[in-house]
């Protein structure tokens, strides 16, 4: 028993490189965060006058800035992300959970052949795509619009494929011939019994696509010349431009990324919480 507990103790005990290398990676990460909030209390002088990492006591005045540049412009961008990127990755969810539970729970000829066309799609980057997209759509008279940026995101090969892995682990095929037998149509038997069930796997993808859309920045630059109708990326991109002959903007652009990260941080905190459900918890409550 001694023995057992011994090893045991010396399987957990964690390796000091990869420790070290979690930290490294760890401090990779969080130190360009930690520059964007020390940067964006200084004041335009000090931006560039003083240490880097040391924090100011300006970061009101530069909000007060930016919500007053072109009438609150930013918050209008910060809208339209939300917009984008809140309807976007609803559809985009809820489309990828149909067409992974078609794939992983339904038989029909050339399954294989759409699976594998699925597969080519998630290795082909999204940027390849928004000039022939940005054609397609001109034609369609759908450019510069809100349909301009949300259509084209709808679909996403690499969330098909999530929720087809999900559901086919998630979702048992007795519960759905069950439910065929019992009568229950097809839209009925996915949105009661299959769609709880892989609630939890649906929630890492409304994650992902949400923060996908919205730090998108190359569609929505090709589609919208309407500053209106901007997201908060290209809208900051623009502001970033202008610093070059007005370096005040710059302390504008750091407190509009410091505010644009926000969101971002928010919706990851009330979501995480929907990854420890139990697989079978929706279909059970359901």
């Amino acid at each position: 028993m001694r023995a057992s507990a011994t090893s045991s103790a010396t399987t957990l005990r964690p390796s000091p490189i990869a420790t070290g290398i979690l930290i490294i990676g760890a401090l990779y990460c969080l130190i360009p965060v930690v520059w964007v909030v020390a940067a964006s209390t200084k004041s335009a002088g000090e931006l560039f006058s003083s240490f880097t990492l040391l924090p100011s006591t300006h970061v009101f005045d530069n909000l007060a800035q930016l919500s007053a540049y072109r009438d609150g412009l930013f918050w209008r961008w910060m809208l339209n992300s939300a917009i984008y990127a809140g309807v976007g990755a609803i559809a985009s969810t809820w489309v990828s959970a149909l067409a992974g539970y078609v794939l992983a729970k339904f038989a029909f000829p050339g399954k294989a052949a759409v699976f594998s066309i699925l597969l080519t799609g998630v290795l082909v980057p999204g940027v390849i795509l928004a000039i022939p997209q940005y054609l397609l759509l001109a034609q369609l008279g759908l450019t510069n619009s809100y349909w301009a940026v949300l259509l084209p995101q709808i679909i996403s090969p690499y969330a098909i494929y999530l929720a087809r892995i999900y559901a086919a682990a998630a979702v048992p095929t007795d519960v759905v011939e069950a439910a065929r037998t019992e009568g229950a149509k097809e839209f009925a038997i996915f949105n009661r019994i299959a769609l709880p069930m892989m609630l939890p796997g649906l929630v890492t993808i409304l994650l992902f696509q949400f923060v996908a859309v919205w730090n998108n920045f190359m569609l929505p630059y090709i589609m919208l010349g309407d500053d209106t109708l901007f997201p908060v990326t290209v809208g900051l991109s623009g502001l970033l431009n202008q610093g070059a002959s007005a370096p005040s903007m710059y302390t504008l652009v750091i407190a509009g990324a410091l505010v644009s990260v926000l969101p971002l941080v928010l919706l990851f905190l009330l979501l995480q919480r929907f990854w420890r459900v139990d697989l079978a918890a929706g279909a059970v409550k359901a």
